[in-house]
């Protein structure tokens, strides 16, 4: 059955959740109203009506749920950290795309939900830290599996000879003696991870607020 939409007035199916003329709501909850004239007959009470349209109010949005988001920041995270260690994206596209793709994520299994650039940039935050923890686990399982444990500290004490190298200051090489120690290497490693931390954090919530904004946005009238 046909009715009208409260806001622009075009005729849409019953059951719709949104005008697909203007993108209004069209889930309504009733408005709190004084008790209308009742008959009463002993204790049967009659006279109970409907509300017309224009004396309800739409439902706009609601609120985020944090306990529906682990699953889809989850997935994105997995995706983007699958796609990182079998090299087909970048860490910083990839760690952007997760924090949009937990955003979409959320959006297709919540529809009802009004998201919002801050809204989405919360999911992406979340999103980031899962993909970090993931990307490291998997990449500590290539290490173990392939043994590229040498390879890794070749690779350091490589670039920290090519540094020494460039500067030949004596106290810039004292530094340069202790990061060679396995000391040193541990250090840089620590380093490492906290900046991948950072930057995971701060891609993934750049990703998931432009998610945010993208479907957030609602057809105009």
């Amino acid at each position: 059955m046909d009715q009208p939409c409260y806001k622009c007035g075009a005729q849409i199916e019953e059951g719709i959740a949104f005008c697909p003329h203007c993108g209004a709501p069209q889930i309504r909850v009733i408005l709190p109203e004084p008790m209308p004239n009742l008959a009463v007959a002993g204790d049967a009470v009659s006279g109970t009506t409907a509300l017309p349209a224009a004396q309800t109010a739409p439902v706009l949005a609601v609120p985020m749920r944090w306990s529906g988001a682990v699953r889809p920041c989850a997935i994105a995270a997995l995706i983007a950290a699958l796609a990182m260690v079998l090299k087909l994206m970048v860490p910083v596209i990839a760690a952007l795309g997760a924090g949009f793709l937990a955003v979409a994520f959320y959006r297709r299994r919540n529809p009802e939900v009004l998201m919002s650039a801050s809204a989405g940039a919360r999911l992406g935050a979340l999103c980031g830290i899962f993909c970090f923890g993931m990307t490291a686990v998997f990449e500590a399982l290539a290490v173990a599996i392939l043994n590229k444990g040498d390879e890794i500290r070749r690779t350091m004490l490589d670039a920290i000879q090519q540094t020494a190298a460039r500067y030949p200051d004596p106290q810039f090489q004292a530094g340069l003696d202790f990061m060679r120690s396995p000391a040193g290497l541990v250090f840089m490693m620590v380093c490492a991870l906290f900046f991948g931390f950072l930057l995971f954090l701060v891609l993934g919530t750049a990703g998931g607020a432009l998610g945010g904004a993208a479907f957030g946005r609602r057809p105009k009238s």
